[in-house]
């Protein structure tokens, strides 16, 4: 897992991205799913290197694949009235944007999904502090 220089398709996709996040990047992630049977397991974006409050944008090429979030404290009074699992589909082409307090508050996944049989690839643009 050694850092690659930037390619010319990877400069313009991050280009989009900061435009669309108000964020400068100067890391990404490339997770490729052959199938369904991939997965990424329940975790938070919270190491030291991304500071407080990452930015985190997901762009998702490829097929459709579900996108769950899970709150770390659902006992706590501020999510009381909140749901405490949220799901929606990542398609092909979408930009997640995580920013704020969502991985303090939140996990995140992409669980298994045996009946899909397309690819996937996921980017993850992050600011890595030095």
């Amino acid at each position: 897992m050694r850092p690659r220089e930037w390619t010319p398709e990877l400069h313009y996709i991050r280009s989009r991205v900061e435009e669309r996040a108000g964020v400068r990047f100067n890391s990404a992630l490339l997770n490729y799913y052959q199938s369904g049977k991939s997965k990424v397991g329940l975790h938070s974006d919270d190491e030291p290197e991304l500071g407080n409050n990452p930015v985190i944008a997901s762009v998702s090429l490829g097929c459709v694949r579900k996108f769950r979030m899970h709150c770390k404290y659902p006992e706590d009074d501020q999510f009381r009235d909140s749901p405490k699992t949220v799901h929606f589909s990542l398609a092909n082409g979408s930009l997640l944007i995580m920013g704020g307090e969502t991985q303090r508050y939140w996990k995140h996944e992409v669980p298994r999904e045996a009946r899909i049989k397309e690819t996937r690839i996921n980017l993850t643009f992050r600011r890595i502090l030095s």
